[in-house]
């Protein structure tokens, strides 16, 4: 909820370093990516799995690796890095029918 939205701003403002990466679950991912706008000077990149690491044809091996390349690649702000893209984290959404995250 809200609560933990909160805690996890408060954390990553006391983080030292400039490179953020959260794993989170995706049905509420996007509205942590908004809690987390206007942090300067760092980069913060939000990934999770559309299917479980324990099921075998799990996506989170490579939307970690996506959200590690993009936190080296991208300019401050925050991001949301999944099926391959990486999004602006204000401007996505879960297209649950669709089993991927789009730009809005």
């Amino acid at each position: 909820g809200d609560a933990d939205r909160q805690l996890i701003r408060d954390k990553v403002l006391a983080c030292e370093s400039r490179h953020v990466l959260i794993t989170h679950g995706t049905d509420t991912m996007p509205e942590t990516a908004k809690c987390l706008l206007g942090i300067a000077d760092k980069v913060i990149v939000l990934t999770g799995s559309m299917t479980p690491a324990r099921f075998q044809k799990s996506d989170a091996e490579f939307n970690v690796g996506c959200a590690v390349g993009a936190l080296f690649s991208c300019s401050p702000g925050v991001y949301i890095a999944m099926n391959g893209c990486v999004f602006p984290g204000d401007r996505v959404r879960k297209n649950r029918e669709a089993g991927r995250f789009e730009l809005v």
